[in-house]
């Protein structure tokens, strides 16, 4: 039963969901068509044929609109709102629930630390909020929905890297950030993992690192081979999670994967938990498959599904990047 507002897990039902789509050439060039292209079939996966949420596919404008009318399932919604780029689980709101009401919380981003400032992505929370005839509320410091992870009951998972970064918030320290994410999302304990994936530009976000699976229960994948590069990040971020009593779920790891000659910061960790449909995102890495199995095994009432991400990746995420969910409303009985 939940009683008081905070951010729910996101196993619980969706009403919908908002996925960014590719929209501005010069930012993605040749990556433009491929990465739509896989941002559809991502938004597919998720409809699962009208037995997932609501999907809304968010285009910065009409040209790249009608292409997502063109890739996408029927049933899909189009939503033309301006935005610099489609990272909308960091630039979109973060909705809290008691079950009974919903509220949307927008923060300030501040493009990853000073990296990425896009016109429209500053005030796009508020916007996609209003749009949904959700309240909502302005939290005036930096958070980005990629850098903390969720169990339901209060439990929140983030890492030093991101959130005591002194280019996020420099006059916060640890006991203020946990006040706040108390205050304004319903968090009331906090696991702090250490450093995130070697060349993340988001300074770590745990969404690549570490997954709420379950109530207590996280999912932190284990290296790959001996030249996985991220190889000491995971076991530190496994021994602080068991430390702090956590149940440690171990997957795959993608390895090392590189494009251009240089580590890129895959992870199997950044899927998408949906209503009908759980959508892994692939690298061409040995242990796809593997890790698609694995992660089947942990929602057996979902299908869970691999599909290629590797243009998407050359913005920066993937899958769970590009979206953000809003929570069903519960029936009176199940609150």
């Amino acid at each position: 039963m939940m009683n008081v507002p905070r951010q729910p897990a996101e196993w619980v039902p969706h009403e919908s969901v908002w996925i960014g789509f590719p929209s501005d050439g010069s930012l993605w060039e040749d990556d433009l068509a491929p990465a739509q292209a896989e941002v559809a079939a991502f938004a597919n996966a998720v409809h699962a044929e009208g037995s997932g949420e609501k999907v809304v596919l968010v285009a910065s404008d009409a040209t790249a609109a009608a292409e997502a009318t063109r890739l996408s399932a029927s049933g899909i919604d189009i939503l033309i709102a301006r935005f610099g780029d489609i990272w909308l689980r960091d630039t979109g709101p973060i909705i809290v629930s008691d079950g009974a009401q919903r509220e949307a919380r927008s923060f300030i981003f501040n493009g990853w630390g000073g990296k990425y400032r896009l016109e429209g992505d500053d005030d796009l929370a508020a916007r996609l909020a209003q749009g949904a005839g959700l309240d909502s509320r302005s939290c005036h410091y930096v958070l980005e929905g990629g850098a903390i992870d969720v169990d339901g009951t209060g439990l929140a998972v983030t890492t030093e890297q991101c959130l005591l970064n002194p280019n996020r918030n420099p006059d916060l320290g640890r006991a203020e950030i946990e006040a706040r994410l108390r205050g304004d999302l319903g968090l009331d304990r906090v696991l702090w993992l250490g450093d995130g994936l070697l060349n993340d530009h988001t300074d770590g976000h745990v969404d690549n690192l570490a997954r709420f699976v379950g109530p207590g229960r996280i999912a932190i994948p284990e290296p790959a081979r001996d030249d996985d590069p991220n190889a000491a990040v995971y076991r530190d971020a496994q021994a602080r999670a068991r430390a702090f009593g956590l149940d440690v779920v171990t997957l795959p790891s993608p390895g090392r994967v590189e494009r251009g000659g240089e580590i890129i910061p895959a992870s199997y960790m950044n899927l998408y938990i949906g209503n009908a449909t759980v959508v892994v995102p692939l690298y061409g890495a040995a242990n796809d498959t593997a890790a698609v199995a694995a992660i089947q095994a942990l929602f057996p009432t979902r299908r869970v599904v691999g599909h290629r991400a590797d243009h998407i990746l050359t913005g920066g995420g993937s899958f769970h990047c590009i979206s953000q969910q809003v929570p069903a409303l519960q029936p009176p009985e199940s609150r």
